[in-house]
């Protein structure tokens, strides 16, 4: 069995081979920093999705396929001069211990509140000595390339730490029902206007988000397993029906919603 330094090093060397000019693979020539990104989203979903379906196999091929993508970037960085693939691991190898003084120093923080602000202090102090900015609000540094679900549970959450959000749970359900009401209005009025109605639906989606997060839920990953778990469910009623010597394309939908029933039973 290689160790890991081995391991990394044949990793690197194989990203080198395929980046050389003359013998290296035309497409990864090809390649730069902004092409490779919409591969780094979709490796990184296809981590998620095998980790929702269990499946370790999976998981560790589509983990070597997101790592393959870091040490992509690091042979671009290395190219240019920028950076290489050993100072983005000493750089996030730095980051962890400067972040858990609890762990790595002295610092002892006794609660999880106490090591959420201890964590925010030590990034606005990162921030402030990289000089990056001078936008001292709380939602300062949202990374723009979050998923909206993602970035609807970053705001919530930031916005919670200085003490705007529900303590109790009835207030947050209350919304979602009161944004309800919203777009069936926006629907239900004598112009609908489609605008408006985006607007509305947009509102919901967002306190769902803040439902989510009080209840300790992931909204992008529970939408993910809900998704599988749809598709797994629509799949058996096409089963169903062609067993019954039927298909989903003659179906009527009541004929359908039988067949949806008897899989969920």
């Amino acid at each position: 069995m290689k160790s890991a330094d081995t391991a990394i090093k044949q990793l690197l060397d194989i990203m080198k081979t395929l980046r050389d000019p003359v013998s290296g693979c035309p497409w990864d020539q090809q390649q730069t920093f902004e092409s490779i990104v919409p591969y780094t989203i979709e490796e990184t979903y296809e981590v998620a999705d095998a980790i929702a379906r269990k499946d370790m196999r999976d998981i560790k091929d589509e983990l070597g396929d997101l790592l393959f993508q870091v040490v992509f970037y690091g042979q671009l960085g290395a190219e240019q001069q920028a950076f290489t693939f050993n100072d983005i691991v000493r750089g996030v190898s730095d980051k962890l211990v400067r972040r858990h003084p609890h762990v790595f120093a002295d610092s002892k923080a006794k609660n999880d509140l106490e090591l959420s602000k201890q964590w925010d202090a030590i990034k606005a102090q990162e921030r402030a000595n990289a000089k990056k900015d001078s936008d001292e609000s709380v939602l300062a540094n949202l990374p723009s390339g979050l998923t909206p679900l993602l970035k609807a549970h970053k705001i919530q959450k930031q916005c919670a730490k200085v003490g705007f959000d529900w303590s109790t749970l009835e207030p947050v359900v209350g919304k979602v029902n009161e944004e309800i009401q919203e777009v069936l209005q926006e629907v239900q009025a004598d112009n609908p206007n489609q605008e408006a109605i985006e607007e509305e639906v947009g509102d919901l989606l967002f306190s769902v988000v803040n439902l989510a997060r009080h209840l300790n839920v992931n909204a992008e990953s529970a939408l993910i397993k809900a998704n599988n778990k749809f598709e797994q469910r629509f799949r058996q009623v096409e089963i169903t029906l062609k067993n019954h010597e039927s298909s989903i394309q003659s179906a009527g939908l009541d004929e359908m919603e039988a067949a949806w029933q008897q899989v969920k039973s």
